[in-house]
């Protein structure tokens, strides 16, 4: 489970093979050595997106087999690009690869409103790898008409069939995850997981007739694999060499092939070598073998998450979207932070849960902060902050499992140049002090404590099934909310202080309240259109958190709601109360999860989660209007330049920085295009 970048705006608020293929990567995209002293994080801004860069702190510090295990890792991430393209909708790669050879050979008026609309769009598509809004999952609006990309594509002698064309521009296919209620979430959901003529009770009826030879250990159906109807039979098609998505699965596997080559150590060459076996079979006891082994290795400087892993995208939660994040431990902050783990039983013992619903051994708990060397998939450019793994529960419970903070990911928003918004937002100045003085520290250690402890923390009640058979669409953002509201209960108690991670636990939690009530219930909204309801995972946990909390205060007025000069304003009269409820809050969601009670989740979720307050949106919005800066960021990558001998031998890995975003797309469509349109 991965923290995505749900809290930018509170950061914001304060808060790859021939040595023919290795050439041709280096060579192909204009960079530039990276440096560490005044590091330019921007690289532009368009439509809703700043695009940023990260540095790699420390790689001059690893070995050069070491070097080479980075490098062999981020080659394989990057193969499996093209999946994730496919993975969103049908007709992603034909779009793309027709857009890009009109963007590249276009050599005509480029000064006209309209080829400035054609280029903020494929930057969007680039963005958002595919036609969908990455966040909001709306069929993102072209700028232009559909005549003139006619025009482009005829100037360019470029050729899009008609659906794939008139898709762009007509309502079809409007959500790429559509989970409102009352509708059929499968059907009505453009993600292409599913045939098109599948539904939501085609795969309950499908799954639901599987059992896992293990009970106790069950297999996670469907997490590699697309489920379609032939001649009217359901039938998955796995994700494997020689299957769906093969062509891009054996350059994965021939770059994990050369990562296995360097290993650090036995244990972490073993989970290679499972995940080999993984994509070769698509096997998924292999999956589970692959997972525990990948837990277990937890020695060496360098790790890794690649394959079909998150749910977020599957309207019904059983299939994972491809994804790979490489990454360099930060020894001093990781041996900083290890605290966390060290005391996991203590934090799962004092914690406000019923007590059947608390675990008597948190096993196997580890966390390290990271610096990021390398994404892929559906972790770039978009990228989670912090993630932890695996997902399965059983695994969770036997064998423990591994968080991570991405630090050079987060310092790289912290330097990215203020928005100015945190002025406009709060309530007094009290708040902004606290915000700017706190807020990073509070940021930093909510996530943690949302990773390490709060969702290794609680265990489901026997013979209840998984979370996404029981909770179906909910799910996700229930065990969003649920790891949130454990990072929010203890942000607010001495025990922070007492194991030496803040030297004022009451104002780092005052300031973390502050942030999250002033996010949950209006911050975020900038994010949304007019009438939109809140659709994605974890801005609905952030909205149901908050308004439950705000509603379960109001008899004691623990959150006021103050209007002054027209404007509204949260202000948290009671930090002590507020704790309190983000504990019952706390307490219920584990109990949800526990019981597996769909009818609890439901009238949660819906009724404080996805509803806007209209006159509340509206006047956000306008008082939004004076800030330029971008609600949403991402990142382009780092470039690993190989330096070889006579021989091919490498000799060096050189660290560079690409100079624009379109650059690194074009060479990242190029180089790692391995997929056919059509898949």
């Amino acid at each position: 489970m991965k923290l995505k970048l749900i809290w930018i705006l509170a950061i914001m608020l304060g808060f790859v093979f021939s040595c023919e293929e290795e050439r041709k990567s280096e060579t192909s995209e204009n960079t530039k050595e990276e440096f560490t002293e005044d590091f330019d994080y921007n690289v532009e801004q368009f439509a809703d997106i700043k695009v940023l860069r990260y540095q790699i702190p420390g790689w001059e510090n690893l070995s050069l087999k070491e070097q080479k295990l980075v490098y062999y890792l981020t080659q394989a991430g990057l193969s499996g690009r093209d999946i994730m393209w496919n993975m969103n909708y049908r007709h992603n790669l034909k779009i793309r690869k027709a857009l890009e050879n009109v963007y590249a050979n276009y050599d005509g008026d480029k000064s006209t409103d309209d080829w400035s609309a054609f280029e903020t769009y494929m930057k969007r598509v680039w963005f958002s790898s595919g036609i969908h809004h990455h966040y909001s999952n709306d069929k993102i609006k072209p700028g232009f008409s559909s005549d003139y990309l006619k025009k482009l594509l005829n100037d360019t002698t470029v050729t899009l069939d008609n659906e794939a064309f008139d898709v762009i521009f007509n309502d079809k296919d409007a959500k790429k995850v559509n989970l409102t209620k009352g509708v059929d979430n499968v059907l009505m959901s453009a993600v292409n997981f599913y045939g098109p003529d599948v539904t939501t009770a085609d795969v309950e009826t499908f799954y639901g007739n599987m059992t896992s030879p293990n009970p106790d250990k069950p297999l996670s159906y469907g997490l590699n694999s697309q489920l379609v109807k032939e001649n009217g039979v359901l039938k998955e098609r796995v994700y494997k060499s020689g299957g769906l998505y093969g062509a891009a699965i054996d350059e994965i596997i021939k770059w994990l092939e050369l990562a296995q080559d360097v290993a650090e150590n036995e244990a972490q060459g073993n989970a290679l070598g499972l995940l080999i076996d993984y994509y070769k079979t698509g096997d998924l006891q292999t999956w589970d073998d692959y997972n525990v082994a990948w837990t277990a290795a937890t020695e060496g400087n360098i790790d890794y998450i690649n394959s079909f892993i998150e749910v977020y995208n599957d309207p019904v939660g059983y299939r994972g979207s491809y994804e790979s994040i490489v990454q360099i431990k930060d020894f001093d902050m990781s041996e900083k932070m290890a605290v966390l783990s060290e005391n996991a039983q203590w934090f799962e013992d004092n914690s406000p849960l019923m007590e059947e619903h608390k675990k008597d051994s948190v096993v196997g708990v580890t966390y390290k902060v990271v610096n990021v060397a390398g994404e892929a998939g559906d972790a770039s450019p978009s990228t989670p902050i912090g993630v932890n793994l695996p997902n399965a529960n059983w695994i969770r419970a036997a064998v423990g499992s591994k968080s991570v903070s991405l630090g050079n990911i987060i310092e790289a928003y912290n330097n990215a140049g203020s928005s100015g918004r945190l002025k406009e937002f709060v309530h007094d100045d009290e708040e902004y002090e606290l915000e700017e003085k706190y807020g990073q520290v509070g940021d930093k250690l909510h996530t943690a404590l949302h990773e390490v402890i709060g969702h290794a923390s609680g265990q489901l009640n026997p013979g209840v099934g998984e979370t996404k058979q029981t909770l179906k669409k909910y799910a996700s953002t229930l065990e969003e909310g649920r790891a949130d509201l454990v990072g929010l209960y203890y942000l607010y108690t001495p025990k922070l202080q007492e194991l030496g991670l803040v030297d004022d636990w009451k104002s780092v939690g005052k300031a973390a309240y502050d942030g999250y009530i002033r996010n949950g219930l209006m911050t975020q909204l900038i994010r949304l259109k007019i009438g939109d309801d809140v659709e994605e995972a974890h801005m609905v946990n952030r909205q149901w958190v908050s308004a439950w909390a705000y509603e379960q205060g109001m008899e004691d007025n623990v959150i006021e709601k103050v209007t002054r000069d027209g404007k509204t304003y949260f202000n948290i009269t009671n930090y002590e109360k507020l704790h309190a409820i983000f504990g019952r809050l706390l307490k219920e969601t584990q109990r949800i999860k526990s019981e597996g009670d769909f009818k609890a989740v439901e009238a949660l979720v819906e009724g404080y989660g996805v509803k806007v307050d209209q006159a509340i949106h509206a006047e956000v919005l306008e008082r939004n209007k004076q800030f330029t800066s971008a609600p949403y960021s991402g990142f382009v990558n780092p470039v690993l330049v190989a330096e070889k001998d006579d021989n091919g031998e490498i000799t060096s890995i050189k660290v560079t920085q690409p100079e624009t975003f379109d650059g690194q797309m074009l060479r990242y469509s190029k180089d790692y295009g391995f997929l056919p349109s059509e898949n």
